[in-house]
């Protein structure tokens, strides 16, 4: 019996030297590589003091750098643009040059690591039947390959009449590769349509976010793009996911409002690159599509698709977003269904008020979890006194991530305004300068703004005492949202 306790007793030793040791280690990674001070001293207390707990957390939660990707993008960029100067379908005639006429290009550009692109046309989509009819119609016309990217895609009715056109055209010889986001689309793989797909030809691949030795155990990243390319002549880009919610037919949530775009012309490329990379990570093969363009131009649209990620060295959609605010000079209007920003950004909106930029906030007036309706408010209350207006969408459920400066820059995509999107995500955002359709968008977000109603200081100050301190509570947690 001793020597049982003993040995009990030196083997529970033993681990807890270990779990001390692994928790160390963790602290001083926590030290040196996260992106806030506070999140380093959070993570390093909590290691140090209570590591049985801390510790499986970190494990899950704690990184917000993603390795290994940012190797195979680089690595699809070289060899994409060696294709391009190989083939007859040259786009360098569209690209813009830097200039210090539009600087913003400039470091956004260098963000993204793709040209903005003339001769572009853009057609805007608003809310989910306009959407899918017309991917639906684009899936239709494809002759050469299909390229089909959701964070979400359900088995339901809306995911069944996608799947069908894409098994059509597998049969019919059409290169068809999908992918989805394991976490996102977690049922999706024990679906009835999931093996259909399979079956009949379609390439169907999950972006599995916890391959690669130090993404094991990281639950915390998410492939939230939505992508979705016809024959590199058209790509869709926006906010919608694969499911009969999306049309606006959830109990819970009701009308749905959500928005997307469709692109025609050179930047299609940017679209394509992004899948491409996702799917050599997911794969670890090359997407084999033919990278050939048509150089005619199709509209008069000047276009960045912006694609950010956790495995670059920096925050690429905080720094869009801070630096569109930065830029404004007379309004920056920014709808999200997540209003969860960092320091940096919400002293960039105060700034841009007092400046005397229209600075205006669309959320939706029931956000789709507690924690983050409280952090709203606790944001709203300090972007009020700089005269920030701030307006909660009653019209329904809004899921848009778009936002306009000034009267000639729009940006639609998958980006939220929080910290997830910031740091945590794989996002895709189509920047267009373009006064006609910034014109569209502007004429949008005031139809929603007339069914949402403006927040005031009033409202803060009449919230309930025991409020206050839930906001401030919202607040710690919300590096974490």
């Amino acid at each position: 019996m001793n020597t049982e306790y003993e040995l009990f007793s030196q083997t529970t030793a033993a681990l807890a030297v270990v779990l001390l040791l692994v928790s160390l280690i963790s602290a001083i990674e926590a030290i040196l590589e996260a992106r806030t001070a506070q999140g380093a001293i959070a993570w390093a207390i909590s290691l140090l003091t209570f590591p049985i707990v801390a510790l499986p957390l970190y494990l899950v939660f704690g990184r917000n750098r993603f390795d290994g990707y940012l190797e195979e993008r680089v690595e699809i960029e070289d060899q994409t643009l060696k294709l391009l100067r190989e083939t007859r379908g040259n786009i360098e005639e569209h690209i813009i040059a830097p200039s210090t006429d539009f600087p913003l290009y400039n470091s956004l550009y260098n963000l993204a690591h793709l040209p903005s692109t003339t001769g572009n046309r853009v057609t805007l989509l608003i809310n989910g039947q306009a959407t899918f009819d017309d991917i639906l119609t684009g899936l239709a016309s494809a002759e050469s390959y299909i390229l089909f990217q959701f964070y979400i895609i359900r088995d339901d009715a809306l995911g069944r009449e996608l799947g069908r056109v894409l098994i059509d055209k597998a049969k019919a010889g059409v290169d068809v590769f999908l992918l989805y986001d394991e976490i996102g689309s977690r049922q999706f793989p024990r679906s009835r349509l999931y093996r259909q797909l399979r079956m009949t030809g379609v390439n169907v691949a999950a972006f599995n976010t916890t391959q690669g030795r130090r993404n094991r155990f990281q639950l915390n990243f998410r492939n939230h793009r939505k992508v979705v390319v016809v024959d590199n002549r058209m790509a869709w880009i926006g906010g919608h996911n694969i499911g009969v919610e999306y049309l606006g037919k959830s109990k819970r949530f009701g009308h749905w409002r959500d928005t997307h775009l469709r692109l025609e012309g050179p930047a299609v490329l940017g679209a394509e690159l992004a899948f491409a990379t996702d799917w050599r990570w997911a794969t670890k093969e090359h997407l084999p599509i033919d990278w050939n363009f048509d150089s005619t131009a199709q509209g008069d649209s000047k276009v960045l698709v912006f694609p950010s990620d956790p495995a670059s060295e920096f925050e690429e959609a905080g720094l869009m977003y801070h630096e569109v605010i930065v830029y404004a000079k007379r309004r920056i209007w920014i709808a999200s269904p997540y209003f969860v920003p960092d320091r940096a950004i919400i002293s960039a909106l105060q700034l841009a008020a007092l400046r005397g930029v229209d600075v205006r906030l669309i959320i939706p007036d029931e956000p789709d979890g507690p924690v983050v309706g409280t952090a709203n408010w606790s944001f709203t209350s300090e972007l009020l006194p700089a005269g920030v207006k701030v307006y909660r969408y009653q019209g329904g459920f809004m899921h848009q991530k778009v936002f306009l400066m000034d009267d000639d820059l729009a940006g639609v995509g998958t980006a939220n305004f929080d910290n997830r999107s910031f740091r945590l995500n794989f996002e895709i955002t189509a920047l267009i300068h373009d006064q006609a359709f910034a014109a569209q968008v502007g004429d949008m977000l005031e139809r929603d703004m007339a069914q949402a109603f403006e927040v005031t200081r009033e409202d803060v100050a009449n919230k309930p005492f025991w409020f206050v301190f839930a906001m401030a509570a919202a607040r710690l947690v919300s590096p974490l949202l």
